[in-house]
């Protein structure tokens, strides 16, 4: 089959690789029929984050028809269309219990050496190093997809892929990150970073009532996106946020702050922030640029939450944890827990209420993969959001 394949830094590439196999009873064969790139992706396409392996198969964000079911599985039948999460989980270990998918404790069959980097490991992912369990990924034809009897998402059926294709990461994702704010109906929320998270965060926050969001990021049309979803823009690159986001809050700051940008993080070149991140990393003296991160945290109104929904992979420097800790700030963060937010938000497009197809800006064929990785960096320019298909 083909698959679009990491071979170093900024170099992917569309293989010719062996078809997957039924390896355990639980398992079940996926034919892909759309996938996407996602910023996550980028971060492996740009070296930001460790633990690739030349020829591993990317992707994590896919869905499909089921083509092969083992013995033990009994939720999937051949002809299935479903969307598989990006999160691999068994559930029924004590945090798949409890609902905290993404840190499954049984899903990462290297779990050893992410335990050495992270000090407990992580849930499974699909295409997303070895740290996470070395899964081939989605962006191929086929997927062999484990615990495949708990996982995936049946969808309806005359579902289009496009409106299905994001719950099994983008659209839980931005989810997660507005309700882990706890949002009241007096809040302001700000959300730094318009690109395909930052827009499904900005339809929750607006969802669940938030009386103003604010959608930070310098791209004029993620800018004009936002402002279609109900959010007020900012161009970093033409107002000062501080100055803003002070007038637009009375002088208060923002109630809840949301980082829907994460590692590689961009500010303006005069910004002394971006002069010193970008000299640490040339220096290897920090993987991670949190620009976003220390300006949420001078920014919030005390007693106010920080989400994370942004990849990080490293270390940060000059964390302003003093601020944190005096102003009473409250951090939430992790990989999106696919699962427990699925199914409400399946009805919420059956209903109506929302069609996560409007992020879509580039259709493609897996063949163009490797070209859009390159062309279209997705944190860089008006791209949005790109489905590939097979």
């Amino acid at each position: 089959m083909k698959a679009l394949c990491w071979h170093g830094k900024k170099d992917i590439r569309c293989d010719t690789v062996p078809d997957p196999q039924i390896e355990h009873p639980r398992d079940a064969i996926v034919k892909v029929t759309s996938c996407a790139i996602c910023g996550s992706d980028l971060h492996l396409f740009n070296g930001f984050i460790p633990g690739m392996k030349r020829g591993d198969i990317l992707g994590h964000e896919f869905m499909g028809e089921v083509m092969e079911v083992g013995s033990e599985n009994q939720k999937l039948k051949v002809g299935d269309r479903v969307v598989v999460p990006f999160t691999i989980i068994c559930g029924e270990c004590e945090q798949c219990r409890r609902g905290n998918y993404s840190v499954c404790e049984r899903t990462n069959r290297n779990r050893a050496l992410a335990d050495k980097v992270f000090g407990h490991g992580t849930a499974g992912l699909f295409g997303y190093t070895q740290l996470t369990g070395g899964y081939a990924g989605g962006q191929a034809e086929y997927v062999r997809v484990p615990y495949a009897d708990v996982g995936p998402i049946k969808i309806p059926a005359g579902m289009p892929d496009h409106q299905a294709l994001f719950l099994g990461d983008i659209f839980p994702t931005g989810w997660q990150a507005a309700v882990q704010c706890d949002i009241q109906p007096e809040d302001t929320v700000a959300i730094w970073g318009a690109g395909p998270v930052g827009q499904f965060t900005i339809r929750a926050a607006v969802l669940l009532g938030a009386q103003q969001v604010i959608a930070i990021d310098r791209v004029p049309e993620r800018l004009s996106m936002a402002q279609a979803g109900g959010a007020i823009p900012i161009n970093f690159e033409q107002e000062s946020v501080i100055e803003r986001l002070q007038e637009l809050t009375r002088g208060k700051g923002p109630d809840k702050c949301i980082d829907a940008v994460g590692l590689e993080s961009h500010v303006s070149l005069k910004h002394p922030d971006s002069i010193y991140d970008r000299a640490k990393q040339a220096l290897m003296l920090e993987s991670d640029r949190p620009h976003v991160l220390r300006e949420m945290i001078y920014v919030c109104r005390p007693a106010g939450v920080l989400s994370v929904p942004g990849v990080y992979g490293g270390l940060i420097d000059k964390f302003p944890m003093g601020a944190l800790m005096q102003k009473g700030l409250t951090v939430r963060t992790g990989q999106t827990h696919v699962n427990k937010w699925a199914q409400d938000l399946l009805r919420r497009i059956v209903e109506g209420e929302i069609d996560p197809s409007f992020v879509v800006t580039h259709n493609a064929t897996l063949e163009d993969g490797p070209a859009l990785y390159k062309t279209f960096r997705d944190k860089e320019d008006g791209c949005i959001k790109v489905v590939l298909t097979p």
